[in-house]
């Protein structure tokens, strides 16, 4: 099944009734959003911490349906072993767990959250899971899928009102960048990404 396409003022909007689920007076203050406790308290996705892969690639997983996947058992004899995982788990690499306000983590659970919101029809029933992953995708249509979870992952963590409201009241400020990646929780990388595409920097 091929991926339906959104723009991305539409993914703006999902993100917002996203949070907005949950609570929304997190749209008035900017702040991080708790993008864990929505994908527990809302959506009812359990997150579980594996060694997904020996290399490190692959930081997320989400399983659409109960599902036997592969993990990298680190302890007692490294390799693969099989693990079975029920539906609505998310499984993220455990080199993030102690790290659990750093923004890769943030973002890896956003991503994530953004696979089960747009893609759940897609996965369902294929046997196959959603992954967040350092590998360029080799069919186009799994690059428009990942291309869509980090958009709606991007925009569940900054969202537009919240990003333009933080970025005028520190208009001015040399270090603009890393303070609002400070104020959202997320890396200096992906708070430049979002500034840009706003058009708030160039």
């Amino acid at each position: 099944m091929n991926p339906r396409y959104y723009r991305p003022e539409v993914l703006e909007t999902i993100a917002r009734n996203v949070i907005s689920k949950y609570d929304g007076s997190l749209l008035t203050v900017p702040a991080p959003i708790p993008v864990e406790t929505i994908m527990e308290m809302v959506y009812g996705l359990k997150i579980e911490f594996q060694f997904i892969r020996n290399n490190g690639r692959v930081l997320g997983e989400t399983v659409f349906e109960d599902a036997t996947v592969p993990i990298y058992e680190r302890e007692g004899g490294e390799g693969y072993k099989l693990m079975r995982v029920r539906a609505g788990t998310v499984i993220i690499d455990a080199s993030l767990i102690n790290n659990r306000l750093d923004g890769r983590f943030r973002y890896t659970c956003a991503h994530e959250l953004a696979h089960f919101v747009l893609h759940k029809e897609i996965y369902t029933e294929s046997g196959e899971t959603a992954a967040m992953t350092n590998v360029v995708r080799s069919s186009e249509a799994d690059n428009t899928i990942e291309w869509q979870a980090d958009r709606l992952g991007s925009y569940f963590l900054m969202p537009k009102g919240l990003v333009k409201m933080a970025f005028y009241r520190n208009h001015g400020n040399r270090n603009i960048i890393d303070s609002l990646a400070d104020v959202f929780g997320v890396s200096h990388k992906a708070m430049e990404i979002r500034l840009n595409e706003m058009r708030l920097i160039d």
